[in-house]
């Protein structure tokens, strides 16, 4: 998915991308490799269409829009490679304050090219104007008044020069006054490296799904459908940081500075990695010059030299998360939640009035357990009142209690059980007097579900279950599982299987402690030896059972992230005064960024929820990379407490706990490779294996 998630975003970009084409980009790139003057109409080209000044005032003849509004142009700029100084010049009309400036740039007199040295200018041989960095800040000057001396880049898109100052008199000049790398080229380069990536997936996608080799389309070899499954984490990676960096910007300096931290880290390095596993994808015909995945891997590595070592950006969040700076993460509603406030607010203060033992009753009675399942067990909520709902009951300090299994058991038999059925299971659900476990997997059947063994035979009133499940959380205590069971060994895999609800104090029931690596017993074996299930236990049709075990509700539940990044990552943060390595730093600034990123794909996700689209790739992807963010944070606590580790202090305890506990999460659920087979058939749309 793109940076834009509105309706009017969408259309942005492709009108821009329509337009790109239609002026021949990649042909101008293709020329300016024996004539650079073919980029010169690139200054002046994106004015005459009113992209360069988007988001500057209406006064200086610009659109008045948002940076995000701007970055959605970068973005699909960058995906049709849109030559010359585009970048740049919106960049320097953004930095600088100057109406005399912003209004050359408005009708296409002025293009600036931009460097964080004097050495490098982007586009300085081309442009009427170069900002350049001085000791104080930096300064935007007439071409003629410096001397540039033409330089050689590996992108063919732009020129680059290094500026010679020599005595020149800046008073008077536009200025910046902040020096480093200025806020404004972060967000939009990081817009142009999400439109840069976002092409090279789709480029690889789609030759995936036509090239054939051995007799079969190269996208159903599990090798290729992985590496697509990566490029697609890596580039909705990208999209969602740049996307909060060009948000942030209308928040204070402090998240802006954070957002764009994020973005600097994550962005750069995905964009050279998506471009070069495009190519490896395209294979042969990726490594010739006729084909243009060389000039958006050559783009995206001189962006990512340019703008910096992204290291040193790890560091510099990592340095704004000591001092306490996190993302809010708020949302506008733009009046939308206008009807659903007031009620909220009087309900959940309310419910926060009554003592702690009395509130989940409370919760329950009133829906705000559950706001997005049907009344009369809750509110049949959409996103927007389902946000609401948890803000006013956070603010009234009322915290739900954790469904557990009850939060898959019971949306099943609403959808799928019977009225009866219903009434003895879904209020207790809710009420806690039941406790529900999962009684799924098997030894020979983990993300291989449909391939389950236990046996459910026909005898009077009911089915004898027969068999073995594993991997059964709380099984010790639960009062009832769900439990698949094959009622047709004939059958096809997925339809010979039904789905039961099986009390746990049946007769033939063996429940046996699992212990797992972490040394603890959370899980559990559950043996059935003719274990009977009276006809009223099974839910839905006979044989039906598989629809319903990856059935849920259609008014599924969203929410918003926290602001804390997770406990591994935050330990990490909290480490950093205590080591000396210099290496330390950059780590746990990349793992803020990529547990930043994880929440940010969840938080997309909500708002197209609320924009009422369908769901985009963002929650798929967020489970993958926030696998590895938990996983990967978790291993780091650990190193950065060296010698600590091995002494029994409560936080040396905690992150030995989480590095063992994690290492399930990749298993859990369906393996890191199975759910990257499911987003190369799903959301890429390559062909099965």
């Amino acid at each position: 998915m793109p940076i834009g998630i509105s309706d009017e975003h969408s259309e942005l970009a492709a009108s821009v991308r329509k337009w790109a084409e239609s002026q021949g980009s990649i042909a101008a790139v293709r020329a300016a490799e024996t004539d650079p003057a073919a980029l010169v109409p690139w200054g002046a080209l994106p004015a005459e269409m009113g992209l360069s000044t988007i988001a500057l005032p209406e006064s200086v003849g610009g659109g008045g829009g948002s940076l995000l509004d701007q970055a959605v142009a970068i973005e699909a700029a960058g995906y049709a490679l849109v030559p010359g100084p585009f970048l740049t010049t919106v960049v320097a009309g953004l930095m600088y304050d100057d109406a005399e400036l912003r209004a050359g740039i408005a009708e296409g007199r002025i293009t600036v090219g931009l460097g964080t040295s004097l050495l490098a200018v982007l586009d300085a041989p081309t442009t009427t104007h170069v900002s350049v960095p001085t000791a104080t800040g930096h300064v935007v000057v007439p071409a003629d008044q410096v001397e540039i001396r033409a330089g050689g880049s590996v992108d063919l898109t732009r020129g680059v020069g290094e500026v010679v100052l020599g005595g020149l008199d800046t008073a008077g000049l536009p200025t910046y006054e902040e020096t480093g790398v200025p806020l404004e080229l972060i967000v939009l380069a990081a817009a142009e490296a999400s439109g840069i990536a976002r092409w090279c997936l789709d480029t690889a996608v789609d030759y995936a799904k036509v090239r054939e080799q051995f007799g079969k389309k190269i996208g159903g070899f599990q090798a290729v459908k992985h590496l697509c499954a990566e490029m697609l984490e890596i580039s909705e990676s990208v999209t969602a940081a740049a996307w909060d960096a060009a948000e942030a910007v209308d928040h204070d300096r402090d998240q802006a500075a954070f957002a764009a931290g994020v973005a600097a880290t994550i962005c750069f390095d995905g964009a050279v990695e998506v471009a070069k596993a495009c190519i490896q994808v395209l294979g042969g015909i990726g490594f010739t010059f006729e084909h243009d995945a060389h000039l958006y891997l050559r783009r995206a590595i001189a962006l990512r030299a340019f703008m910096g070592d992204t290291g040193e950006f790890a560091a510099g969040l990592s340095a704004c998360a000591r001092t306490g700076v996190r993302r809010s993460g708020d949302i506008d509603f733009g009046g939308l939640d206008d009807e659903f406030r007031a009620p909220a607010q009087a309900q959940a203060q309310q419910i926060g009035a009554l003592a702690p033992g009395d509130r989940r009753a409370a919760l329950a009675e009133s829906g705000y357990l559950t706001p997005h399942w049907p009344a009369p067990y809750g509110l049949g909520a959409g996103p927007i009142q389902q946000l609401v709902i948890d803000q006013e009951l956070a603010n009234a300090d009322v915290e739900r209690p954790d469904l557990v299994i009850g939060a898959w058991a019971a949306p099943t038999i609403l959808e799928g059980g019977t009225d009866e059925q219903r009434e003895r299971f879904v209020r207790p659900t809710l009420t806690g007097d039941i406790v529900w476990c999962q009684l799924f997997s098997e030894p020979g059947a983990g993300s291989d579900l449909a391939s389950l063994r236990m046996k459910a035979e026909r005898t009077d009133g009911g089915w004898l279950l027969t068999g073995q499940k594993v991997w059964n959380s709380i099984a010790e205590r639960a009062d009832w599982g769900v439990c698949l069971a094959r009622t047709d060994p004939d059958a096809k895999p997925h339809t010979g299987i039904s789905y039961f609800v099986v009390d746990m104090k049946s007769a033939g029931i063996d429940v046996r402690p699992l212990r797992e690596l972490t040394g603890e017993a959370l899980f559990n074996e559950v043996f059935f030896d003719n274990v009977f299930v009276p006809d009223d236990c099974v839910v839905g049709q006979v044989n039906g059972g598989w629809r319903l075990a990856v059935t849920t509700l259609a008014n599924e539940r969203v929410a918003m992230a926290g602001s804390t990044l997770g406990p591994s990552v935050e330990l990490a943060v909290d480490l950093l005064g205590e080591v000396s390595s210099p290496s330390a730093a950059e780590k746990v600034g990349r793992a803020i960024a990529l547990a930043q990123v994880v929440k940010l794909l969840g938080m997309r996700a909500t708002l197209r929820s609320i924009a009422g689209q369908g769901p985009g790739a963002e929650s798929s992807v967020a489970k993958l990379v926030g696998v590895r963010s938990r996983q990967d944070s978790a291993e780091l606590a650990m190193e950065l407490l060296g010698a600590e580790m091995f002494t029994r202090s409560e936080r040396a305890l905690a992150a030995n706990d989480l590095f063992l506990r994690n290492r399930c999460l990749s298993i859990a659920g369906g393996t890191t490779q199975i759910l990257r087979n499911v987003a190369g058939e799903r959301i890429l749309g390559l062909p099965r294996g």
